[in-house]
């Protein structure tokens, strides 16, 4: 659907997956991921099937930077360690399945500036939140008229 970019909306509006530019996202440690829509290159793979999309709650991201931390000395930013999630499950279905497959992600960022959040989820602190399909339909109905 076709969307602003801010959330003043006085940029020229795009197409692109959105949840509205007036969405308010909820506080979550992987700060680059609180943006109201896909890039519209994203977007555009998405709509034609060259890439999947895949959801992860805040808890299991960190569990996942926190083994790739172990494993690999290095701590990935949250929004980095989304695709270490993906690329965990990746490789776990290609051994329960036997196959061989090349699993890749892009580690975009260090966590060095969210030891705190990864302190916080060390501490049972973490909490999973999303928006409800409300939310998300009371936010795209301010847009149906782009």
């Amino acid at each position: 659907m076709m969307d602003y970019t801010d959330y003043s909306g006085v940029t020229p509006a795009v197409k692109m997956y959105t949840l509205g530019h007036t969405f308010t996202a909820y506080h979550i440690h992987a700060g680059g991921l609180r943006y109201h829509g896909a890039a519209p290159i994203v977007s555009a793979m998405y709509h034609e099937g060259m890439v999947e999309a895949t959801s992860y709650p805040q808890t299991r991201v960190f569990e996942s930077g926190a083994a790739f931390a172990k494993a690999e000395g290095i701590v990935p930013a949250p929004e980095s360690a989304h695709a270490v999630a993906a690329a965990i499950d990746e490789a776990v279905r290609a051994r329960e399945e036997r196959t061989e497959r090349v699993v890749l992600a892009g580690l975009s960022g260090h966590g060095l500036l969210d030891l705190g959040a990864y302190e916080s989820h060390l501490a049972g602190e973490t909490v999973d939140i999303a928006p409800t399909d409300e939310e998300i339909k009371a936010s795209l109905r301010l847009i149906e008229s782009l």
